[in-house]
Formats: structure tokens, C-alpha cells, sequence
């Protein structure tokens, strides 16, 4: 529909309508004290080409940066046939594919993201996406809750090195319906869950528990462990995990004896820029006894009367669906272009593909590490196995590192000490296929000067005769 602008008429018998007379009025309850941003910056109007000088050279002003930072988001290289698929017409700008007469290929892509989702999780089914990650686990907790619906317990167990951001959101979303987070002992030597002290645990309130693997920290937990004490408690265990780790590591369904009851993610890795934060797509899969209870959409395969394959939506739990009272969420708009990213990555990829690119990325990061460790004044604060991130120390001068850092272009790690304050001077680092030999060579030179150069010079003395 051609957009058509309120005339000035049209404004003034509105503004009538509502008893004011000029539209600044409207505001007139926002405090005037409130700062109110200036448009003095903004150009006055601009031709397209004159728009787009203007834009690219505000866009210069963004360096070229190395990024060996992770903690949620990483930097993966994304083939560039994905997004060429992606950004067609019918996917870009499809929505929710309500009709499916006319959606048979967006319905397919999505049948296909669920099918390969499910079984990369090694579970029976997914839905078609989640907002993010963090709202994935929040979703899969509220979704443990339902199944233990005859269980009184409003607690639910979380990892410690849970990443912080995600507990910001579960705290949002799940303390407005009164289910309160119980973190599980911390083992601050090993940076990872203590298993030992699980058994002394209260557990009679508790009604779920969260696995996550790796950890914020890059750590690999003992999933297999608390999985099959989950099972022995009779909790309902949720899988948070790193989906390009599924190259070489256990996938959630076959943790344990019996494997995760549920399984969720981040699925950014699979495709989808790191875009300065999003947005991303959460992934979330289940055993089959639990269908009816997955958040979101889910899409079928049938047959017609003419016994021509067809694609449907067969579940869906929102509100605007079924009954309110037995909505299962009100957050489950699926991520339908990244997902069509992901679809595609995961296709282009394949079970080799992804086997190579995680244990490259391992590689990556392992032989960083362990360079960085070669240095006087740097040291790997953990000992425990990790996948592609590791928790790196660096002595003083650890301000002046990270502005040589800056200089050189280099993004060197999240600095953990923002979250926790008791890890001064340490970097979470991370590696993915895209870091080359040279800029991992960049990266430790740039290490080698700072540290090297402040560190005291012996002098010898040659006496004569």
C-alpha cells in the first residue's frame, strides 16, 4: 500500500479531537528536566547519492578490527552464498508463513532447519526458532516447569559460569512467574562445576536444572555427570550449548545414560554476522514425549489428497492461536531469516564441515593459548579442558597492553574483570577458523613488546685489568 502523510488538516482535526492545539502538546507530561537528544548533527536534506557519501564516510570512521573475542558472539566466516540466498525476495521479506498454499518453500526451509536442528542435538524434535539464546533457555525453563506441572518446586539450578547476560535475562523473564535461580557449586581452582557437593544440594524445591557446555569461561563441564544425576532426581535437565562445539564434542541427546530432556542455543555461529550484538536466532529441541509443550512453531510434513508433499504449520502454542490460557509463550516469533542463514550453513557444511571448523577453531585457540603461556608474565588461569576459549593473565602493564592492542586494531578478548571482579588483568580469548598464522603472530607480538619492554634489563660489568 502506498504510504500516504497526515496533510495539515488532517492534523489539526485530530489534534481538536483530543483537546490540544498544538501537537507538542501531546508530550507536555514528559519532565522538562529530561535531557532530550539534539538533531543538530543530522544534515539538512540530501539527495540518494549525496546520502550515501555521507554515509560512507561516517562508515570510515569504523576501523578494520581482528576480533579474538567470543563470550556469546563469535566471528565465523559465513560463505557468501548464504547470504545471496537469503536476501531473495521470498525470504527476505516473508514473514510467518500463515497460509501455507502460498509458503511451501519458506515451510520447507523451516521443516528442514527443524530436522537438522534435532538431529544435531541428537533429540526428536525442534521448533523453528526462538528469538535468541538467552530467551531459548528462559523459554526451555518455563517449558521444564509445564512438564513437572505436579511438581510444587518454584527453583530451578543454574551453572555459575551461566553466561552473566543470560542471567539477566532469565532473572527478567522468569521472576514474573516466580521461579527462582539456584546457582550450583563453583569449583574456582578448575573454573567449572564442583560435581562432589551436587548430592547436598536441597533439592525438594528444585524442579529443573541447566547444563551448559562449554561454560562462560570456555570450560567443558561434566555434563555426563550432572545429567545422569538430574535423571536419578527426577529433574528435568536443559542442555544450554555452544552449537559449533557439536563438531567434536557430545551432543546433549546422548549426555548421560539417557541424554538431555532439552537442548538450546545460540545459533549466531551458524551464519549470521556478529552485526555489533544481532540479531540472532535461539535454537531449542526436545524429546518427543514433550511436544506439546515446545514454545513457538512447529512445522510438518504431510501429504495431500493428490499424495503430493506438503509443508504445515502443525504446532503452534502462541496466544494468537489457541486459547490464551493454554499458550505455552508470548516471545515465540521465530528468527525466519536467520534461520533461512542457518538452514543454509548448516547444508554447505555438512557433519565433515562442521567436524573441521570446530576442530580448527579448537586448534586455534589451544595454540594461542599455549604461545601466550610461553611469555614471562602470562599464564592460563585454568587447568581444565576448554573447547576455543581460554581465561589468559597477563601481568602489568596490562593497561598499557590493551592500548597497544588498540593501536594495533586488535579486539584481544573480553575483559573478564568487568563481570567478575576478583579475575584482574585476564582476558577470555578466543580463536575461530577465520584467525590467520599472521594475526595470531600479530596478536603475540604485540604481548611480547609490552611485557618484555617493562621488564627489568640486566646490566653486566666488564672490569678492566
Amino acid at each position: 500500500m502506498t504510504f500516504i502523510p497526515h496533510t495539515p488538516t488532517d492534523i489539526q482535526a485530530m489534534l481538536k479531537s483530543i483537546g490540544v492545539s498544538e501537537w507538542e502538546g501531546i508530550f507536555d507530561e514528559i519532565p522538562q528536566n529530561i535531557p532530550r537528544a539534539e538533531l543538530d548533527q543530522l544534515p539538512e536534506g540530501m539527495n540518494e547519492q549525496e546520502l550515501l557519501s555521507h554515509a560512507q564516510n561516517i562508515a570510515k570512521r569504523n576501523p578494520s578490527l581482528c576480533c579474538f573475542t567470543g563470550a556469546g558472539c563469535y566471528d565465523h566466516h559465513i560463505p557468501s552464498a548464504i547470504w545471496d540466498i537469503a536476501t531473495r525476495g521470498e525470504f527476505l521479506t516473508s514473514y510467518t508463513p500463515y497460509q501455507a498454499e502460498v509458503s511451501q518453500g519458506t515451510l520447507q526451509v523451516l521443516y528442514e532447519f527443524q530436522s537438522m536442528i534435532a538431529e544435531l542435538f541428537a533429540l526428536d524434535i525442534a521448533n523453528a526458532s526462538l528469538y535468541d539464546g538467552a530467551t531459548a533457555l528462559a523459554e526451555s525453563i518455563l517449558m521444564a516447569k509445564r512438564i513437572q506441572k505436579q511438581h510444587a518446586g518454584t527453583q530451578v539450578l543454574i551453572p555459575h559460569m551461566l553466561h552473566p547476560h543470560y542471567k539477566q535475562v532469565l532473572q527478567t523473564i522468569l521472576s514474573q512467574q516466580h521461579i527462582e535461580l539456584i546457582e550450583m557449586p563453583f569449583d574456582a581452582e578448575k573454573g567449572m562445576t564442583n560435581t562432589i557437593y551436587l548430592h547436598e544440594i536441597a533439592i525438594e524445591n528444585i524442579f529443573a536444572v541447566c547444563i551448559v557446555q562449554p561454560n562462560f569461561l570456555g570450560i567443558l563441564e561434566d555434563v555426563h555427570h550432572i545429567a545422569d544425576w538430574a535423571k536419578q532426581n527426577k529433574l528435568i535437565s536443559i542442555a544450554c550449548i555452544n552449537p559449533t562445539s557439536l563438531g567434536l564434542l557430545t551432543p546433549p541427546g546422548c549426555w548421560g545414560t539417557e541424554g538431555a530432556d532439552i537442548a538450546c542455543a545460540e545459533g549466531q555461529p551458524f551464519g549470521v554476522p556478529m552485526s555489533s550484538g544481532g540479531p540472532f536466532l535461539g535454537l531449542i529441541s526436545c524429546k518427543k514425549e514433550y511436544a506439546r509443550q515446545l514454545p513457538g512453531r512447529m512445522v510438518g510434513k504431510t501429504i495431500d489428497s493428490e499424495k503430493n508433499t506438503g509443508f504445515v504449520l502443525t504446532l503452534q502454542a502462541r496466544e494468537q492461536h489457541i486459547r490464551r490460557g493454554k499458550a505455552t509463550s508470548n516471545i515465540c516469533t521465530n528468527q525466519g531469516l536467520n534461520v533461512v542463514a542457518a538452514t543454509i550453513y548448516m547444508s554447505l557444511m555438512g557433519p565433515q564441515g562442521l567436524k573441521s571448523l570446530a576442530l580448527t577453531c579448537y586448534q586455534n585457540t589451544h595454540y594461542i593459548a599455549e604461545e601466550l603461556c610461553k611469555i614471562p608474565g602470562v599464564s592460563l588461569v585454568f587447568p581444565t579442558p576448554y573447547f576455543h576459549e581460554a581465561v589468559i593473565h597477563f601481568d602489568e602493564p596490562f593497561q598499557k597492553l590493551l592500548t597497544r592492542f588498540d593501536k594495533a586494531n586488535i579486539l584481544p578478548g573480553l575483559l573478564l574483570e568487568t563481570y567478575f571482579p576478583e579475575m584482574k588483568n585476564c582476558l577470555l580469548i578466543c580463536a575461530t577458523e577465520k584467525r590467520s598464522p599472521e594475526e595470531i603472530e600479530q596478536y603475540l607480538q604485540c604481548v611480547k613488546e609490552t611485557l618484555l619492554e617493562n621488564r627489568p634489563q640486566s646490566h653486566e660489568c666488564q672490569l678492566g685489568v
